[in-house]
Parts: C-alpha cells; sequence; structure tokens
C-alpha cells in the first residue's frame, strides 16, 4: 500500500512534509482535503478529529505532526537525502533548529493571520503587530546563526530546512525580511531555489488569493 498524505497544498505544515517527500521523490498518494474531495475530509477526520493536517498513512500506522512525519520518512523510507544526520548530537542540533522554525517563525506568522480571520480575540492591527515583533527578533537570531552556512544546520538540507522553507516563505509575507538581513534573506532565496520547495510553491500558487493578509507580488 503506497503512503498517503491527507493535507492541502497551500498550507504550510503540508508543505513542510512535501518538501520531505519530494527530497527523495518518495512514492505516495496526496489526498487534497478540499469542497471537491469531501470524501478525502471524511476519511481524515475519521482517522484524526484533532482536524489538523497534513496526516501520513503508512500501512497500519498513520503519523501527524510534521516532525514526526519526516523522521518516521527518514527511517522507513530512507532516500540520498538524509533528513536527520547519524550523528545523535548533530541531530539534536537539527531538530532544535525545527523546532526554531516552526516555534519562533511560523507561530508569529500564524498568529497575524488567525488574528484577520477572527480565530482569537485580538484585533488584526495587533496580531500583526505582534507577530512583527516576534519575527524580527527571530530574523535577528538567525542571520547571526546563518552566516557561513549553506542550510540550516550546515553543509546538508535536512529537517531544519523542511521547516524554514514554508516558515520563512510566509513570514516574509507577514513581515518582511529587510535588507538589515542580506544572509537571512539568501538563506531564503537559496530555500526558494531548491527544487523540492519550488515543486511546493508552484504548486500552492493557485491558492495565494487565500492568504488573509494579502498576498505580495512575488516569490
Amino acid at each position: 500500500m503506497p503512503l498517503a498524505l491527507y493535507g492541502h497544498p497551500f498550507s504550510s505544515y503540508t508543505q513542510k512534509a512535501l518538501i520531505a517527500l519530494y527530497e527523495n521523490a518518495t512514492p505516495f498518494e496526496f489526498r487534497c482535503i478540499g469542497p471537491d474531495t469531501p470524501q478525502h475530509a471524511a476519511d481524515w477526520l475519521a482517522r484524526w478529529p484533532i482536524a489538523k493536517f497534513p496526516l501520513l498513512v503508512d500501512g497500519e500506522r498513520q503519523f501527524a505532526e510534521t516532525s514526526i512525519i519526516i523522521e518516521h520518512l527518514d527511517l522507513e523510507h530512507p532516500g540520498p537525502v538524509r533528513l536527520l544526520p547519524k550523528d545523535p548530537k548533530a541531530a539534536l542540533d537539527v531538530r532544535f533548529l525545527d523546532r526554531f522554525f516552526d516555534l519562533h517563525v511560523m507561530d508569529p506568522m500564524q498568529v497575524a493571520v488567525a488574528s484577520k480571520l477572527g480565530q482569537i480575540p485580538m484585533p488584526s492591527e495587533a496580531g500583526l503587530e505582534l507577530a512583527g515583533e516576534r519575527l524580527e527578533r527571530a530574523y535577528a537570531w538567525l542571520e547571526g546563526h546563518l552566516a557561513g552556512k549553506a542550510w540550516a544546520a550546515g553543509e546538508d538540507f535536512t529537517l531544519a530546512d523542511c521547516a524554514a522553507a514554508p516558515s520563512l516563505f510566509y513570514a516574509e509575507w507577514t513581515h518582511r525580511i529587510s535588507e538589515h538581513y542580506p544572509v537571512l534573506r539568501a538563506y531564503r532565496a537559496r530555500l526558494l531555489a531548491r527544487p523540492s520547495f519550488a515543486r511546493a510553491v508552484e504548486e500552492a500558487r493557485p491558492f495565494r488569493p487565500n492568504f488573509p493578509l494579502g498576498a505580495p507580488d512575488r516569490d
């Protein structure tokens, strides 16, 4: 039975999992959740009533949470691009950076989006301001951390970069990465040029009008 991934192309966390699958050309079935595929939504909710995507199904097992999905792929469906180093200490660094991008880049961006949609009790302007403050701190830290590195954890593309790509993609739409951060801007450009993420970006392009804060005419 092939792998099956439930999600949506415009979802940042779905993209994170897609990058890992595309990196190693791992065969899988994408079960898009949308108004045209109610059967996928019903199956997804029956499997995972928490109602967060993506969800990976591998035979009799299923995996939620993108970091766990990618670690499972690296263990059970490895390819030429190993997304977690074999060295435990190096793997710990990768896991830290994965959490950094999810918690300190992706999460602030989603605060701004959620406030715009009225999903949290905060005016949109306040949500955007809070997101900007948090993202500015994250950008400043990343500018120093990324100096001299090709990818987030060093010379190899890893789980951390799977997290970084959609995080920085949407965060920059929310709070622009200024010229004060040339290293971070260059890293984001390298992520956009990576074939796995470039494919995910193109697949999501038709849905850009749905971005609540307004998608810029770039990328």
